[in-house]
């Protein structure tokens, strides 16, 4: 795409946002710091080392109503974790409510419970390889109800937990990983907070595509009017 496109499609995101006074895409939701553990990837490896290699992360973890509908209607809801790297750049890991099934994990869809299947919608390309990720329910842990108002406001070690996993376009998914909801963050840190999902990917993959484009534009507009970069907010310092 050309800089003139880039340049019109960034300016609309940033004026859609400031009317909205706030995010341009899932403008409502709940910030959590955390700490995720990732365990590595049963079965073949991916090739990235991040899903394929044993870590621990503290991480910050939003979840979201992508319109937003009022209380507890049905909504495309959001779940984003970003892990905290320090010194390294952070990685963000965004994903849309969605079904298990391969044909159904490609499309966002509405649901009114935050406990469920949530799927990264587009592929990641690591080397010749397409890969999917997702965040699941963990049958063992709480459920996270419905609604923001009914997200817990404190977690630890009983709380909720979501589990981490990759599948092929056509592949069973398969957990590499966990992550453990601490205490809820406040209001100023939630609004502090900023993904990118393209510039912040695990390093080895790769976003490609007009989707890409469109995604990493409308992101980097939102951010823009926000006063806010890819690397705002989160448990290593708020920027507002």
């Amino acid at each position: 795409m050309s800089s003139p496109a880039s340049s019109a499609v960034e300016r609309a995101a940033a004026a859609l946002a400031r009317l909205r006074r706030g995010r341009l895409l899932h403008p409502a939701g709940r910030t959590f710091s955390a700490e995720v553990l990732i365990w590595g990837t049963p079965g073949p490896p991916t090739g990235v080392p991040l899903l394929d290699l044993p870590s621990r992360w503290p991480a910050t973890v939003r979840l979201s109503k992508g319109v937003p509908t009022p209380g507890s209607w049905p909504d495309v809801l959001g779940v984003g974790i970003r892990l905290h790297r320090d010194p390294e750049p952070p990685v963000d890991l965004l994903a849309s409510s969605s079904a298990a099934p391969p044909v159904l994990r490609h499309l966002p869809l509405p649901r009114r419970g935050f406990t469920g299947t949530y799927s990264s919608i587009m592929s990641f390309r690591a080397g010749r390889r397409r890969l999917y990720l997702a965040v699941l329910a963990d049958p063992d842990s709480p459920d996270l109800g419905r609604g923001l108002a009914g997200l817990p406001a404190v977690a630890g070690d009983d709380g909720p937990r979501l589990v981490l996993a990759v599948a092929s376009a056509v592949g069973p998914w398969r957990p590499f990983g966990e992550v453990r909801l601490d205490g809820r963050r406040g209001a100023r840190e939630d609004v502090a907070l900023a993904f990118d999902p393209i510039g912040n990917v695990p390093p080895g993959v790769r976003l490609t595509g007009p989707l890409a484009w469109l995604r990493a534009t409308t992101y980097r507009g939102s951010r823009r009017a926000r006063g806010a970069s890819a690397q705002s907010g989160g448990s290593t310092g708020v920027t507002v």
